[in-house]
């Protein structure tokens, strides 16, 4: 482990300390050592002078609490100071001097670093609150529910701190049957974000309209591709820019789903008797970005899969499947997901969502997003 990572875990554990304890327990410590420091030089012989740690009273004030808190006991520590130096009859010499000097310039530097850091947390907190609200938009959660299907998602983006990458979802609810969309953007985390806001814009322009499968992606394929080309930069090659996407339809009063593939990983079908079916197309249409908008009829040609009352659908992005270990061997995703298809759709993403941080060892380096679907 690296001294950076180090001292940012460590950074990171004093702040959660801060959060959690109140003002009035974290002064406890600080308090009892600027009483007790002063008490001890009176029974301690000449040469040995404890004075000078006063220093930590108020340097472990500024770690936990305000300026004010601060330089309050930055001034009880110049006080005891000054008490020590007088019941020594110390206080008028030069080393004496010299440590008081030295410990109001830090105290007075304490203070302004507590103001500095607490104006800094202040702004950063509005900041991401304002940036989880706009991600917020971009990618709203999934319903719970949606007609004969219950919903249950996870997402991390493989940005710290950020809340949507590359990976998108979405679901939209038309008169007889619910459709969903996941995605996955060329590239990962903040930079993939405007791409990302570009297909999801479009599936819930169209997925609304009752309109064949064919052409809701021929629709989402042409304002891909005119995303794609309006929002390049002049020296960016468009054909490097492109989505893999599955836009699947599941019919209220049919038991099964109607599934258009455009490059992305074949979700997976979690039988009521622990069997597991990838559900590979015959037909899979290139990315979005890349396909023909003009041809849908018969360029986008959706493929059935039985989908009956108690199954689930389990849909993923590369970030799941391509996740790897120690030894660089892939999640073992279709084995994993058999083993704990019994379980409800909610408890059943949360827990693949948190072996596959486990199986790599919390290494992970892509966008990861997965919904299970069971139909009711």
């Amino acid at each position: 482990m690296s001294a950076a990572m180090i001292t940012t875990s460590l950074v990171e554990t004093l702040r959660g300390w801060r959060r959690s304890a109140p003002a009035a327990r974290w002064l406890a410590g600080p308090i009892l050592v600027i009483v007790t420091i002063p008490v001890a030089d009176g029974f301690l012989p000449p040469d040995i002078h404890l004075a000078h740690l006063l220093v930590v009273a108020v340097a472990v004030t500024a770690v936990g609490t305000g300026p004010r808190s601060t330089a309050l006991i930055g001034a009880l520590a110049v006080l005891a100071l000054v008490l020590a130096g007088l019941e020594r009859r110390t206080l008028a010499t030069e080393s004496v001097l010299v440590e008081l000097a030295a410990l109001v310039t830090v105290c007075a530097f304490l203070v302004l670093f507590t103001r500095l850091r607490d104006r800094h947390e202040r702004e950063l907190v509005r900041v991401r609150s304002v940036s989880d609200a706009a991600q917020r938009v971009v990618l709203r959660p999934l319903p719970k529910r949606a007609g004969p299907v219950t919903l249950a998602s996870h997402y991390r983006s493989a940005e710290v701190d950020a809340t949507i990458g590359g990976d998108l979802y979405a679901a939209a609810r038309i008169p007889g049957s619910t459709r969903l969309l996941i995605g996955d953007v060329r590239g990962k985390g903040l930079p993939s974000i405007s791409d990302t806001a570009i297909v999801l814009g479009a599936f819930r322009a169209a997925a609304h309209r009752r309109i064949p499968l064919p052409e809701l992606v021929a629709y989402i394929e042409d304002a891909v591709r005119w995303g794609l080309a309006e929002f390049s930069e002049p020296a960016e090659d468009a054909a490097e820019r492109f989505v893999t996407a599955a836009v699947m339809d599941i019919p209220d009063d049919e038991p099964v789903v109607h599934l258009i593939s455009c490059g992305h990983p074949p979700p997976l079908l979690l039988g009521r008797t622990r069997t597991t079916l990838a559900l590979t197309v015959p037909e899979p249409a290139p990315p979005l970005g890349l396909g023909d908008a003009d041809g849908a009829d018969g360029y986008y040609v959706p493929a059935t899969f039985p989908f009956e009352h108690g199954d689930r659908l389990f849909l993923y992005t590369d970030g799941v499947s391509e996740a790897r270990n120690a030894d660089g061997d892939f999640y073992p995703l279709a084995e994993r997901a058999t083993a704990w298809a019994d379980n409800a759709p909610g408890p059943l993403v949360e827990r693949l969502a948190a072996d596959v941080r486990a199986y790599a060892g919390g290494r992970l380096n892509d966008d990861m997003a997965m919904i299970v679907v069971q139909r009711d």
